[in-house]
């Protein structure tokens, strides 16, 4: 079947697919940029870093997939909030319940207008 100048197979059939049935995926024309775009906003949870909870075992910034941990002289220091997507990562990897979840504030509350 074609859609859109692509072509697609019959998926029952995946397990005897060979490399030229799959569709290209994501392509990355030019690796290491991420820091010049600000994805922060996607977010819809946000981490919560408790300091006095934390031991700097830094599990949470070897898990993180946006590289949204800070870190100087082998420490946490802070959260890249312009980076963190919000995925959680951080949190479930925290063995000290030094991050937690919660809900992004709106414009409103951020405002104190709810």
């Amino acid at each position: 079947m074609k859609h859109m100048n692509r072509t697609y197979e019959d998926v029952s059939t995946y397990e005897h697919w060979t490399a030229d049935k799959f569709l290209p995926g994501g392509i990355v024309n030019d690796p290491g940029n991420s820091m010049m775009y600000i994805t922060g906003g996607w977010r819809s949870n946000r981490p919560v870093w408790n300091k006095d909870n934390c031991n700097d075992c830094m599990l949470c910034w070897v898990h993180c997939p946006d590289s949204a941990i800070l870190v100087e002289n082998q420490k946490m220091v802070d959260i890249d909030f312009e980076h963190c997507k919000g995925c959680g990562m951080c949190a479930v990897e925290c063995r000290f319940d030094a991050i937690e979840m919660i809900v992004e504030p709106d414009s409103l509350s951020a405002e104190g207008g709810n």
